[in-house]
């Protein structure tokens, strides 16, 4: 966090995120991630993934394996093809 009494939305951000366990994010970096990255702290990890849809299976099958949510950053937009992706996930974690 920042020195002082000032408190950005990105320490903010990224404490929340460590209280829900939420150290790991997949994702497709793009121009729109830098200023979510910079400085990216030591105790989170990124998973990177050349394509937004191969994003989604790489959480999706995380997520079932340790049987807890997992955090996908996108870009600005999502793409038809991560769409699918999400809802094929959400329609295998419905039947399981």
């Amino acid at each position: 966090m920042r020195s002082g009494s000032e408190t950005s939305v990105r320490d903010v951000t990224y404490q929340l995120l460590r209280e829900l366990g939420l150290t790991t994010i997949f994702g497709n970096l793009g121009s729109t991630e830098q200023t979510f990255l910079k400085n990216f702290p030591k105790d989170f990890r990124y998973v990177l993934a050349p394509q937004e849809a191969s994003v989604i299976a790489i959480a999706d099958g995380y997520a079932q394996a340790t049987r807890r949510p997992a955090l996908v950053n996108f870009h600005t937009t999502a793409n038809a093809n991560a769409k699918a992706n999400l809802a094929t996930a959400r329609t295998k974690r419905r039947s399981s």
